[in-house]
């Protein structure tokens, strides 16, 4: 592939000579050729100017994100939603604080939208050395609260989708307070991307305060509307806990990472990967207990496979099965059922750590 023009600054001119030089040597090189075989194919099309800048801001923003998280990727984070209009005089307020401070205390790193109300108290309860504040950029003033302003990890994006994506792609777990409009939102689409394996497995905690009824009534309309209609599956609910107990609700983040680490597929086949070895028995116990999310063959235990040689998890005992792509929330079920059937490690001691 040859770049050439002449209007280029000539500093940029040599860099792309160069980079397009480097590529077969480089470690993400083929990516990256697809990457610019895209772009150049973009330039020779039709393209309004709005188009380009779409683009452009995009980048811009991954670019933010993918700097501002790299120093952090080894520490497990956990996405604060809800209300910005919550004061702080409130109980769910309070409660989102309290949840912080526990998960700061533990090592994990707390992400809200950096406004205030329930994001605000994220921040507060975590500290600013364990927060993140993925702000957005509106027509009107949108400043950060108090807790996250001009600190590094203040991330201000263009987009509503770059923002939403890095908030998936980051976290390790979500814990959703009452909010409105946009807390229902981001609810609902991390629940629709976990359950189409758009993203990863992981935990989603739904809390409320003591008495508190938001998160009951939610349920009643998912199980009387959607899944009394078929419009889900019965299992669906699964992929949520509800409650209004903050030690319920750490105990279902911490406990999900005690066995399981990570997934990937490679192929046609989901790769879970382990923080230890499973005790004598568990494979009987798995297969027989979720064969049916096996669409051919059964689970059985392995370590890190050919095509997994440059991962970072290379010397973690792994589950490999063919998954039938369907059942996330029986999925779910499946890795709350591993944290039983391991053996001790420092993960038990250590969730946060990825």
């Amino acid at each position: 592939m040859v770049i050439s023009n002449t209007k280029l600054p000539t500093h940029l001119q040599e860099k792309i000579s160069e980079i397009v030089t480097q590529l077969p040597s480089m470690e993400h090189g083929a990516v990256i050729q697809q990457i610019l075989e895209t772009l150049v194919r973009m330039i020779g099309r039709e393209a309004d100017r709005l188009d380009w800048k779409i683009l452009n801001n995009t980048l811009q923003d991954m670019e933010l994100g993918f700097q501002g998280f790299y120093p952090h990727r080894h520490t497990r984070k956990i996405a604060i939603f809800g209300s910005a209009r919550t004061p702080a005089e409130h109980p769910d307020y309070q409660l989102a604080k309290m949840f912080a401070q526990r998960a700061a205390k533990q090592g994990f790193m707390i992400m809200t939208g950096a406004g205030p109300g329930i994001m605000q108290a994220g921040n507060e309860g975590a500290g600013v050395e364990h927060s993140f504040g993925l702000n957005i950029q509106l027509p009107f003033e949108q400043g950060s609260n108090p807790i996250m302003e001009n600190d590094p990890k203040l991330l201000t994006f263009k987009y509503f989708f770059t923002r939403k994506l890095f908030f998936l792609r980051e976290c390790d777990a979500l814990a959703v307070f009452p909010g409105g409009f946009g807390t229902q939102d981001e609810a609902f689409e991390s629940l629709t991307l976990v359950q189409t394996g758009k993203a990863e497995p992981m935990p989603i905690v739904l809390i409320d305060h003591p008495g508190g009824n938001y998160w009951q009534g939610w349920d009643t309309y998912v199980r009387d509307h959607l899944m009394a209609n078929r419009l889900i599956s019965s299992d669906d609910p699964s992929l949520y806990v509800m409650t209004d107990n903050i030690d319920d609700a750490w105990d279902e983040i911490t406990n999900y990472y005690r066995v399981f680490h990570s997934s990937r597929y490679v192929g046609d086949r989901l790769i879970l990967r382990l923080n230890s070895c499973l005790r004598s028995g568990a494979l009987e116990e798995l297969n027989h207990s979720f064969g049916d999310i096996v669409a051919a063959g059964k689970i059985e235990m392995m370590d890190a496979l050919p095509e997994e040689r440059a991962d970072e998890t290379l010397g973690l005992p792994r589950l490999v099965f063919q998954f039938n792509h369907r059942d996330f929330g029986r999925l779910q079920q499946l890795i709350r059922r591993l944290n039983s059937l391991g053996e001790p490690c420092e993960a038990t001691e250590h969730p946060e750590h990825k």
